[in-house]
């Protein structure tokens, strides 16, 4: 029998605790690693592979996590192993003398989180089904951006006082290792989150269906074009448009657009669908030219677009596939969805660095084009599930 929505709640909130603690620790490292590296003596498109290449393992490597998790059941045990790689990793940057080593850790951390991820967002779809799809991944998606503006916040205070880069890393092990022992108390709480969701309805096929691979091309055309952070910063380290100790204050402002965008989009998502999606994307759309063309104010709206744009990706992305596949499958998808949006990613980001270097009107023209190519998929998708 399932358990009250208040439970299923309740377990939402304590895994997005987590959440809160670990994107503390790797956003606020985030927030720095695009300006480190250019100060390490790294290059436009060696930025734009390094981002690309930790997101193609971060997301590639979720395709085996999916199918491990499904078929070993083992959500919480592989949760737990990629959460501590996630986070530990990070306080080692502080050492990091030469961009290669950053480089290498970077990409160490988006191991742990593909590791985490998939199994992750089953457990909490079990909950997210009992409560609302929308509710619930956005609910944890603000949790987890308030960790990803506290992150930011801590390292822009290090930075102010000790002007030091290493300081900056090492203080992130304090949210590291307070989001460990969350997680070891929620998985003797909550040993079996299945027992939320409601009894499923009858699906008549296993397979992935043909809407999911839809849905996932249009996804892939979004991640291609969507600017990673990494190569933001570096642009305004490069030009000077934004000083040092201003740029994680900037991203920290676009996490806490994403995490009030969460709960907003996420609440209109379970009453209206898809068109709220697509409405979040269209309004997201605008930020790169911002970000690139503009200075003072124009910089600042163009974070708060790109925060809206994170806050559709990272809640309602995942509330939409727990509805278009079997809760049996639902690793298995995960993963595949996110393999195809790290594969995506990476492209995008490599050519957009490559185009950084050669034409900054090339990068923003490739990233709206890509972008304006996913609005009819995602009409089609609307039509078939409505």
């Amino acid at each position: 029998m399932a358990k009250s929505p208040t439970a299923a709640l309740k377990f939402v909130v304590l895994l997005g605790f987590v959440s809160l603690c670990a994107d503390a620790t790797y956003e606020g490292a985030r927030s720095l690693t695009g300006a480190y590296l250019g100060v390490l003596g790294a290059s436009g498109t060696t930025v734009g592979w390094v981002a690309g290449l930790g997101e193609l393992v971060s997301y590639g490597l979720r395709l085996f996590i999916g199918f491990l998790s499904d078929s070993t059941r083992r959500y919480w045990g592989i949760a737990t192993l990629g959460y501590v790689l996630n986070t530990v990793v990070v306080p080692l940057m502080a050492f990091a003398g030469r961009w290669e080593v950053l480089a290498g850790l970077m990409i160490a951390e988006r191991t742990g989180k593909a590791i985490r991820t998939p199994p992750r967002d089953v457990l909490l779809s079990h909950a997210a089904m009992r409560v609302g799809k929308g509710l619930g991944f956005g609910v944890h998606e603000a949790m987890d951006q308030i960790g990803a503006v506290a992150g930011p916040l801590l390292v822009t205070a290090v930075l102010a006082t000790w002007g030091s880069y290493p300081g900056g890393f090492a203080v992130l092990a304090i949210p590291a290792v307070l989001g460990l022992v969350v997680l070891v108390i929620g998985q003797r709480l909550y040993p079996d989150p299945r027992e939320f969701e409601p009894v499923p309805r009858d699906w008549q096929e296993q397979a992935l269906p043909v809407r999911f691979w839809v849905y996932l091309g249009a996804v892939m055309l979004i991640a291609a074009s969507f600017v990673d952070f990494p190569l933001i910063a570096f642009h305004w380290q490069h030009t000077g448009v934004v000083q040092p100790t201003h740029i994680p204050l900037l991203y920290a402002l676009a996490m806490g657009v994403d995490a009030i965008a969460a709960l907003l989009l996420g609440y209109g998502f379970d009453r209206l669908g898809l068109p709220m999606l697509m409405l979040a994307l269209l309004l997201a759309v605008g930020f790169v030219p911002l970000v690139f063309w503009g200075g003072g104010p124009w910089v600042i709206w163009g974070m708060v677009l790109w925060g809206i744009g994170m806050g559709a990706q990272e809640s309602l992305w995942k509330a939409v596939v727990a509805g278009l596949v079997p809760p049996d499958r639902r690793g298995s998808a995960y993963g595949m969805f996110n393999t195809g949006y790290g594969l995506a990613w990476f492209g995008g980001s490599a050519v957009m660095g490559m185009l950084y270097d050669r034409s900054l009107g090339g990068l923003i023209l490739f990233s709206l084009l890509a972008q304006g190519m996913a609005m009819p998929l995602f009409l089609w998708l609307n039509r078939q599930t409505r």
